[in-house]
């Protein structure tokens, strides 16, 4: 007995390998249908399970601060936007991450990619938030063989990093989807497969600016759209690097007991060659097209391989079911957003999760309808926030761009020209109500025929809001300019800085919450 793996668990701790793409659409893949060839990805997911309701956030902070912590951002303070690069701010140092309870337990924790998760101080870094080593960037996006960003003109820095040192050593224009898998397969090589591993690889491919190694567009002479076209070639290089490091986890002896999970962290962009077609919306919204992203799990440790999960799961959901699969702790007072769903993905089970909040986001653009009145007294209709319960889907406020952006990959015509499913907003709505189990498209609102689910689903969002903490979203600090850090984006707040303001500003910092509070 003694010899026997737990029911449905590993034979011992897994190598946990999670990839997260950026920004690659809901149809950019070829099991979805895309024109893109995606071999490596089509056969990892055909092998092992595709998760066909799965969610994430509509844009790059959220997912990652959601994945890293299995918490929705309503309770991190980061539900308006994305970190900015000059903005001081990150995620929040009292929350637990993810490779920190990895660690606990004996994982080594590599990450290799983009971060996003701020900077502003020393403490906010990769290597300090549980990741023995971190090789890749800290901003949105830049440029993939210079490493250099722009942030607005003027404000330009170096942005590629080895755990707290900026890598000038590898500024040598290699592209980073390959300079990322070299890392991976070095850190494989150097590492012993009898000790647990979390990668954590967050490719920045397939996110703007839009450019790719010149053999990769071979296939896709044919596509007369260049965004398209670019954006195919770029997909096709980040097919090839999953396989390179699926033969290197083969090679080095990790195979046989990892988990491998593949995610995108948001929907596409049709503007930068993205598709969620059929789905409606773009990244940045929380239409279906935002946030059903493309994800799966291989690994031979599956029950079920080869199956389709059709339950609801979202990325929060990853913190609790890997720490459990590590055989790691939960502390009990951690309030968790997150689910384990090991036994929903790998047997077929029914998902613990009900619901999900896609988010409550107080500081954006307010519907100009939006009331109380529209809310039935219980939500004002010009807050963004969406939420699902069950089959349903209510959206109110300002929810994005709503169109339905057919593949662009042979029309050549401007954004304006595309033949879009528009809809017209004269009606001036601020709620909307789908069941996105029969109606995955978002083609039929039903606020008007069900006010009673309508009620209801503004009520727990009502019930969400009481626990959510105030957003974090500070303005530029001019500090931050790379041309005052040697060039280099990085860390620029010094703590006994912050010492001496502390004790200077406590009643300017009053005055100032006043004023954030009116605002």
């Amino acid at each position: 007995l003694a010899e026997e793996p737990a029911a449905g668990g590993p034979r011992s701790q897994p190598h946990i390998i999670f990839i997260l793409a950026d920004d690659q659409g809901f149809r950019d893949v070829g099991y979805h249908g895309s024109e893109i060839r995606t071999p490596t990805l089509d056969k990892l997911a055909a092998e092992g399970v595709k998760l066909e309701n799965y969610y994430v956030q509509p844009m790059c902070t959220p997912s990652r601060s959601q994945l890293i912590t299995g918490k929705y951002q309503i309770h991190t303070g980061l539900q308006h936007s994305i970190i900015r690069p000059t903005q001081p701010n990150c995620l929040p140092l009292d929350n637990v991450t993810l490779p920190q309870k990895l660690k606990e337990v004996g994982y080594s924790t590599h990450m290799v990619g983009k971060w996003h998760l701020g900077f502003y101080r020393r403490e906010c870094m990769p290597t300090q938030r549980g990741f023995d080593s971190f090789f890749g960037s800290l901003l949105g996006s830049g440029d993939y063989y210079t490493h250099f960003k722009c942030d607005s003109p003027g404000i330009c820095g170096y942005d590629l990093y080895e755990n707290d040192n900026a890598a000038w050593d590898h500024d040598n224009g290699v592209y980073s989807t390959q300079m990322y898998t070299q890392k991976v397969q070095q850190i494989l090589a150097s590492h012993s497969p009898r000790k647990p591993i979390f990668l954590y690889i967050a490719y920045q491919a397939v996110h703007s600016p839009l450019q790719a190694p010149g053999r990769y567009f071979e296939h896709y002479r044919s596509i007369n759209n260049i965004n398209r076209r670019r954006y195919a070639a770029m997909l096709a290089c980040l097919d090839e690097a999953i396989n390179n490091v699926t033969l290197a986890l083969r090679k080095y002896g990790y195979y046989e007991n990892s988990i491998i999970i593949y995610s995108s962290d948001n929907g596409g962009q049709p503007m930068a060659g993205g598709s969620n077609w059929p789905l409606r919306g773009s990244k940045g919204t929380y239409w279906e097209g935002g946030i059903r992203a493309v994800g799966f799990v291989h690994s031979p440790l599956l029950k079920n391989k080869g199956s389709v999960c059709k339950e609801l799961v979202h990325i929060t959901d990853w913190f609790p079911t890997l720490i459990t699969l590590a055989e790691g702790q939960i502390d009990e007072d951690t309030q968790l957003d997150g689910y384990d769903v090991w036994e929903t993905i790998s047997e077929g089970r029914r998902s613990p999760r009900v619901d999900i909040l896609h988010n409550i986001d107080p500081i954006y653009t307010k519907a100009k309808n939006g009331s109380w009145a529209a809310g039935y007294g219980i939500w004002n209709t010009a807050i963004q926030s969406a939420i699902r319960v069950n089959h349903w889907k209510l959206l109110t406020g300002n929810p994005g761009y709503s169109d339905w952006v057919p593949p662009q990959a042979f029309s050549n015509a401007g954004p304006n020209r595309w033949h879009n499913e528009r809809v017209s907003w004269s009606a001036g709505k601020t709620v909307w109500l789908f069941n996105i189990t029969a109606d995955p498209y978002e083609r039929v609102d039903l606020s008007a025929r069900h006010p009673e689910v309508v009620k209801q689903l503004l009520r727990r969002l009502s019930q969400f809001n009481k626990t959510a903490v105030p957003v974090r979203y500070p303005p530029k600090d001019p500090r931050s300019n790379p041309k005052l850090n040697g060039g280099v984006w990085g860390p620029w707040f010094k703590e006994d800085e912050k010492k001496k303001k502390s004790d200077k500003s406590k009643g300017a910092n009053k005055q100032k919450k006043g004023k954030k509070k009116k605002k």
